[in-house]
């Protein structure tokens, strides 16, 4: 019966005709240099479906930087790092969110949105850190080290936030820590962005083994031979890579502080150590770097697609709920989160 429905959805796609390749024109012409021609007629009757259908659905297009281009640049309303989307579901007004993203994201939406409709177009595009903890973890952690906060980032389930008393992204995580006035938090669940808040702050933090699957696949020697075939790159790293890697990096940050340095400086050729897609969306906005793409594609942002986003708006599927009395307390830790400055860059720029 499902196989039919989505035989029945893709045979309602319009085909590539002169009319969606004009109406298209205008998006194609900015990603030209990043999907090829061919691919064009592929996409084209997608997006300008699903334009159309947001528009009846009074919907808006949430994407993460992760997003392939032609989401990313072709259908989303809003885009940004996790922080960025969880602000932009926060001020939102449409009637409908669809969230381009995986599913803690799309927890989030609903969070900071509880009498929206929140849609993620795949409920199997979860995330490897979210998967790191649960509930149980963090209330055992609590008996542990009684009276010491948890900070928990944004990369896990609404469950796990119930239990923290305030989140953070990889963006704001060095001043939520900062923001509690203690001398000890526990960190969860990522190791290595802990690693490098604890680099940053005389703040003792107590950490979880948890791992990026994209991110920790990247080593200090990649960074090196890069570096040795092109002795002009800027590296840029996320805080989710290893200790050994952000090492080697000319500027550690993340997704949102990557794209405001590129902003301020220019450079020639640039190694964006983290997922790949992140390359394609930037080279879009700056044209004249050479984007040197190390790429490692994150299987659970990629479950979301064109076909699956309009299949999305048209059931209205697969809507995002979250058991009352766990988003109560979950909305409180990422409405704290939201209230705490963010400061421009969140860089540890090495190369001064």
């Amino acid at each position: 019966m499902a196989t039919e429905r989505w035989i029945q959805l893709e045979e309602e796609v319009p085909p590539f005709t002169p009319e969606i390749e004009r109406s298209t024109a205008a998006v194609y012409d900015r990603l030209r240099n990043v999907i090829p021609e061919i691919e064009w007629p592929v996409h084209a009757p997608y997006i300008a479906a699903i334009r159309k259908l947001k528009l009846e659905r009074k919907a808006v297009v949430l994407a993460h930087n992760y997003q392939t281009p032609e989401i990313y640049h072709g259908v989303a309303d809003l885009t940004g790092d996790s922080l960025a989307l969880a602000r932009a579901a926060e001020r939102t007004d449409a009637e409908v969110i669809v969230l381009c993203g995986v599913h803690f994201m799309a927890e989030t939406a609903k969070l900071l949105n509880p009498d929206k409709v929140v849609l993620i177009p795949d409920l199997e595009a979860g995330c490897s850190l979210a998967s790191a903890i649960t509930a149980d973890d963090v209330r055992e952690l609590r008996r542990r080290h009684s009276g010491i906060p948890v900070v928990s980032y944004v990369n896990t389930s609404a469950a796990v936030k119930a239990e923290s008393d305030i989140c953070c992204t990889s963006s704001n995580a060095v001043e939520v820590v900062e923001s509690l006035g203690c001398d000890r938090v526990i960190f969860l669940p990522d190791e290595f962005l802990g690693r490098y808040v604890a680099g940053q702050t005389d703040v003792q933090v107590i950490l979880w083994r948890g791992h990026c699957e994209v991110h920790e696949r990247f080593s200090a020697e990649d960074v090196r031979s890069y570096r040795r075939n092109y002795d002009d790159i800027t590296v840029l790293a996320h805080p989710e890579c290893p200790p050994e890697v952000l090492a080697e990096a000319d500027f550690v940050g993340s997704t949102a502080g990557m794209i405001r340095h590129l902003a301020a400086r220019d450079p020639r050729r640039a190694l964006m150590v983290t997922e790949c897609s992140m390359s394609d969306n930037v080279a879009v906005e700056f044209p004249h770097v050479q984007f040197v793409r190390p790429c490692n594609l994150c299987p659970h942002m990629k479950r979301i697609t064109l076909p699956k986003i309009l299949r999305s708006l048209r059931l209205m599927e697969h809507e995002v709920d979250i058991e009352p009395e766990v988003a109560e307390r979950a909305r409180q830790a990422v409405q704290r989160m939201i209230k705490v400055r963010t400061v421009k860059g969140n860089s540890n720029d090495q190369a001064g």
